[in-house]
């Protein structure tokens, strides 16, 4: 097992890196983030994909004595993160998930009490069941890493509801140190981060997003039959010289999935589709062919997610629109993780962004929340499964009004009786449906911009930069640099990061700074852009 010595330095950390896990150095974001943990704080490391964020909870893991508690949402990334450790004694792990027996599971808890396990990879259900964390209880890891951390914000664009109690879960284990790591994440995010997981004196270390070898490129379509010809034309021109190279296709929908790889196998090309709608042993055989090489291209729905971890990726295609930046942002990083020069490539119809409406979270029958809260109020110890008995709701909708009622009830004032709670769970998915709505729009502004997409991309997630990237279309247009020369710093009494209360929108966040012009997450309407002029005239903000 491994001990923490007196004075655990970054010295120490830079020999683990290199002689453990075999990396010669840690970079600057790693070594900001290793030594808040260090130091005995909680940190929220925000970093882009690829860049390396597992080490950050693996080194300490191995400098600080006891077992690290590895939380994860799948598992497929939680093998993958276990099977990429090394054959190191200091580094044995184990996991804990549905796919194990429950002898497989008792061995594992078993193995960490007895100080044999360095890793124990738990998915949030299995730390949710009270015998599991009992036994965990006893275990006392001094370490918890949150992967894919976003999702337990509400704010975040891929928010699960197994995430929300994580903070109280965790505080039930003892007091470990925590790490919560996530590759996108704007500012109001990270403060629901740090807000739910309980973090204490938490060290915020934002990396660079910036991806230098990527170049991105927004192709704008007349109709579905252009779109579509220029989509197979993009993808099969690189298997014929044109930049060749393993690459991803993503799609909105499975029917599209489907369609676009029987074009491309027509072209030529070994095409093979990843969706949510096919069995476990075809998305299995598709993982582990797109592993190996052995195709040209996977054709893909967004389930093609968490745990896609290819170097050699030389291009990521969207068909059509997704429904966010961070959705696109997320999944067009998967392109170049190798540092080679890669492509990512928007294929753009306004009509598309109907999809994104079309996906965006809907707001529960009044009728039905009323009928869940009321049960509850009746018998707060109901079980799910009763609760869908007594209602006669499916497990879905039972499932739904109850995350937003545990998200309302956990609020600062929280709502007292069952009206007031009906109330403001309605209230709570009206805003969360507004805010999904509003980074469909914020994906039509990313398409249509004269700026450097990459200065948009990282403007988004609040990251400011001091130039444009030079490599997407829009900087080889020039557009980009007439556009960055606009933007005149300082010519806007607003900075980034900075709390704000609009007269209509209420309070928010400003993400965004350009010239005159200001974007600002709002808490209950989302995404909006600004005017400064027509704001200061009719003084519709003032500080938070």
């Amino acid at each position: 097992m491994s001990a923490e010595p007196a004075q655990t330095s970054l010295e120490d950390a830079r020999r683990v890196a290199r002689d453990v896990f075999g990396h010669p150095d840690l970079h600057p974001g790693q070594q900001e983030a290793i030594a808040g943990l260090l130091e005995g704080n909680d940190v929220l490391l925000v970093s882009a994909t690829g860049s390396g964020k597992s080490l950050v909870y693996q080194v300490p893991a191995v400098l600080i004595e006891g077992c690290t508690l590895l939380v994860s949402p799948l598992l497929a990334l939680q093998r993958d993160q276990l099977d990429s450790l090394p054959e190191d004694g200091r580094t044995a792990g184990a996991r804990i998930s549905s796919a194990e027996t429950d002898a497989q599971r008792e061995a594992a808890l078993d193995a960490a009490l007895r100080g044999d396990l360095e890793f124990l990879a738990v998915s949030p259900e299995q730390l949710a069941n009270d015998q599991v964390r009992a036994r965990l209880a006893a275990v006392r890891p001094s370490l918890v890493a949150v992967d894919e951390a976003h999702c337990v914000s509400t704010w975040g664009h891929d928010f699960r509801p197994d995430y929300l109690r994580l903070g109280e879960l965790v505080q039930d284990i003892g007091q470990p140190r925590l790490v919560a790591l996530t590759a996108t994440a704007a500012g109001p995010v990270r403060d629901d981060i740090v807000e739910r997981l309980h973090l204490r004196n938490p060290r915020v270390v934002v990396a660079g997003f910036g991806r230098d070898n990527l170049a991105l490129r927004v192709e704008r379509c007349t109709d579905q039959s252009d779109q579509v010809d220029k989509v197979v034309a993009e993808v099969a021109g690189r298997r014929n010289g044109l930049g060749t190279g393993l690459g991803i296709l993503y799609c909105r929908t499975r029917r599209s999935t489907e369609s676009y790889a029987a074009r491309l196998v027509d072209e030529g090309l070994r095409a093979i589709v990843y969706h949510a709608g096919l069995g476990s042993r075809a998305r299995q055989q598709a993982h582990e062919s797109f592993h190996r090489g052995d195709v040209d291209v996977v054709v893909a729905t967004s389930a093609f997610g968490m745990g896609i971890d290819k170097p050699d990726v030389r291009y990521v295609v969207h068909a059509e629109v997704p429904e966010s930046p961070d959705t696109y942002y997320q999944e067009v990083g998967r392109a170049g993780r190798d540092d080679l020069p890669a492509d990512g490539v928007l294929f753009f119809r306004p009509e598309d962004l109907a999809l994104g409406r079309f996906f965006s979270g809907g707001v529960p029958d009044r009728g039905h929340v009323f009928a869940v809260v009321q049960e509850l109020s009746r018998d707060p110890q109901v079980s799910r499964s009763e609760l869908q008995t007594r209602t006669g709701l499916g497990a879905r909708r039972v499932g739904r009004v109850l995350n937003l009622r545990n998200d309302v009830l956990g609020s600062p004032d929280p709502p007292r009786g069952v009206e007031e709670t009906v109330e403001a769970v309605i209230g709570r998915a009206e805003a969360q449906r507004r805010l999904e709505q509003s980074r469909v729009e914020m994906m039509r502004a990313y398409a249509e911009t004269t700026r450097c997409r990459m200065e948009f991309l990282l403007a988004y997630f609040g990251e400011q930069v001091p130039a444009v990237c030079g490599r997407c279309d829009t900087c080889a247009s020039g557009t980009a640099q007439a556009a960055f020369a606009a933007a005149r710093p300082g010519a806007t009494p607003y900075d980034v990061g900075a709390d704000v209360v609009h007269r209509t929108f209420g309070p928010g966040s400003v993400v965004d700074v350009e010239g005159d012009t200001i974007t600002v997450l709002f808490d209950d309407v989302g995404y909006r852009t600004l005017a400064v002029d027509v704001v200061e005239r009719k003084g519709l903000l003032e500080a938070g």
